[in-house]
This record gives structure tokens, sequence and C-alpha cells, in this order.
């Protein structure tokens, strides 16, 4: 994004600002009657967990009246269990992930309740010495990425999007800390990955970014929205306001998150010192910008999804993940918990 273009946003977080503090509960008042929430990310505290450790350390919860726990996650799978056993109240996990324990579980009720990644962060990467250029390119390859990895689970509708076999290439299992490694020296063809975690590990084992051929799902065809902040059954019915106040803690950081990343970045290095700030700093800006502003985004604002693209997002998932049942958008997106559209508004 550009810098006139974050100056806007910044005035608009002026604005949030002002109308906060006229409309919130005084800071002792939120105090004295908090509801507690604990919540689960999806991975390490990272770049773009930003937004969440903002708005906890400005105390944008706690104006909602919200008493918030973060704690990192070990995969989006693990997130979404998390909050289905009741461990967790609310997280954040790769839509597809819920739409997987859905199909296994409809009684669950759980549902996604603001859509942070506008689309999936799933991408193939390859060496441009390896001629490998389009999708087409790929027949007869060998891909690596461990067996849980988003891209390799999604890679049916990459394939079906793209006219390709979904056997027409040879997958080769890894452990997540080996998969670049192998393709920075050579012994794949290409991996899969999410587009902000590979293309960083790609470079920080030798690779010139320029040597790098990125093919981002979104980019050839496929519908899957990314990561979203999910809520428990239990949350829903019984305080669904604390559900709405969260959403709008979460929005206005990350309102605040995009005007001025470099900023929000430090919450992450003041919540893990051990994190390289400038590397996250680099993750976050990815995140943001291949994610998180989209041309939805910007005419549908930050949070929201649409009805006919979501249905298509369920249909790739359960596809690709061979599942015995599609759950239905309304059963698994909660438009109700979003906060007022103005607020959710890009300025361009």
């Amino acid at each position: 994004m550009n810098i006139a273009k974050r100056l806007s946003i910044k005035k608009l977080v002026a604005l949030c600002g002002a109308a906060a503090l006229l409309s919130l509960p005084s800071l002792g008042f939120a105090q004295a009657s908090t509801t507690k929430i604990n919540f689960t990310l999806d991975w390490r505290f990272e770049g773009p967990s930003a937004p969440f450790l903002m708005a906890l350390d400005k105390g944008y919860f706690l104006q909602e009246g919200l008493e918030v726990t973060i704690d990192s996650g070990n995969g989006s799978a693990g997130a979404v269990t998390r909050v289905a056993t009741g461990a967790y109240d609310m997280g954040f996990a790769d839509f597809s992930a819920l739409v997987e324990y859905a199909a296994a579980n409809p009684e669950s009720g759980m549902q996604a309740v603001y859509m942070l990644y506008n689309q999936t962060p799933a991408a193939v990467f390859t060496l441009k010495e390896f001629n490998i250029n389009t999708p087409a390119d790929l027949v007869g390859k060998t891909l690596a990425a461990p067996v849980f990895d988003g891209g390799r689970k999604a890679w049916p509708a990459f394939a079906a999007n793209n006219d390709l076999a979904v056997d027409s290439v040879t997958w080769q299992s890894v452990d997540p800390a080996i998969r670049e490694t192998l393709l920075a020296r050579r012994q794949v063809d290409a991996i899969t990955g999410f587009y902000f975690t590979s293309l960083l590990n790609l470079e920080a084992r030798g690779v010139s970014l320029d040597d790098i051929v990125v093919m981002p799902y979104a980019d050839y065809g496929v519908a899957l929205y990314g990561n979203a902040i999910i809520a428990s059954q239990k949350m829903l019915i019984e305080n669904p306001e604390a559900v709405a106040g969260f959403n709008r803690a979460f929005n206005k950081a990350l309102i605040e998150t995009i005007a001025d990343p470099e900023s929000a970045v430090k919450f992450v290095s003041k919540r893990d010192p051990l994190v390289k700030e400038s590397l996250e700093l680099r993750r976050l800006t990815l995140a943001l910008d291949a994610q998180v502003i989209t041309d939805e985004t910007r005419t549908e604002g930050l949070g929201v999804v649409t009805m006919e693209r979501l249905k298509r997002s369920i249909d790739e998932a359960v596809s690709s993940f061979n599942l015995s049942r599609t759950p239905t958008p309304e059963s698994l997106f909660n438009m109700a918990m979003l906060p007022e559209k103005s607020t959710r508004m890009m300025q361009n």
C-alpha cells in the first residue's frame, strides 16, 4: 500500500478513536463488569497477530467490557478443536478447517464471525531455473508439503481450476521445518505453503526473491477464503454481545495496523522478545497487502464475506477434502457479529 493510502487510513483511525471515546463506557466501568474470553491463535506470535495483540495491549478489548487472554497455537485444525471442545471461547483459524470440522460435527455450532484473510494464503513455490511458470508446467513434478498443509489439502481445487488432474503431481510428505530447505537444495520441484511464510523462509535459506516463482491459489481461480475469527456455540448463544464487542475492538486495531504496520508489529515483539521485528514487519505487510486488502474488502469492507463466494469456497473445501457433508454458508458465517460497515471501510 502506498504512503498516501496509509495516511488516509490514519485519518479514519483518528475519527474512529474519537467516536469510541464518546460511545464506550468509562475504563473504570469496563473493569468492573468484564466478560472473560480465552482466545487462541492458529500459530506462533508473528507479524499477522499484531492487531490481536494491539487490541489487547491498548485496552480496546477492555473498553468493550472484555477480559481477553491470547495464546499461541499449533495450526488451524488445532485452533478449531480448541474452540469446539470448550477449551477456548474464540479463536483464529483457516475457514476451510472450520468447514472440515463442521462437516463431520454439524452439532458443534461454531461459526466464523470476522473474515480477516479475504483470500487463502496458499501458494505453490518453485524456482525459475526449473522452468515451471504455469500450473500446466507442474504436471509430472514432485511437490513437498506436510500432509496437513492448507495448500496441499486444497490442491484438488487448484487443479480443478487449472484443468489439471488431481494425481498429475507426486507429493512428498515432509516436516514443516524442512519444507523450504528441500526446495532451496533443489531436492524437490516445488512446495506449497502460506505466501507470507514460505516466501520469507526461502529467502532465509539463501534463495533470492528474484529466483522464486510464486503461484498464489487466489490468482489461479481458487475461491477459498482464508483465516477467520471463530466463536463457540456457547459464546454465540449465551453472550453474542461479547463476540460483537471482540470484533469491534479487533477491527479498530486492524484499521490502525493497516495505517501503521511499523508501530503495530512492536506489539508482537513485546509479546515475544525473541522474534526479529524487521522480519515480522515484512511478514505482516505481505499478509496485509495480499490477504487482507483486496478488491473485495475495498468494496465490501473488512471482515465480511459475500454469500455467493462463500458458498463456492465451502464447495471447494468439501470437494478438496472429500467431505461427506456440505455445510450451508449461513451455518458457518455469522454476519450479525460484524461491526458497522462504516468502521470497516478503508479509505482509498
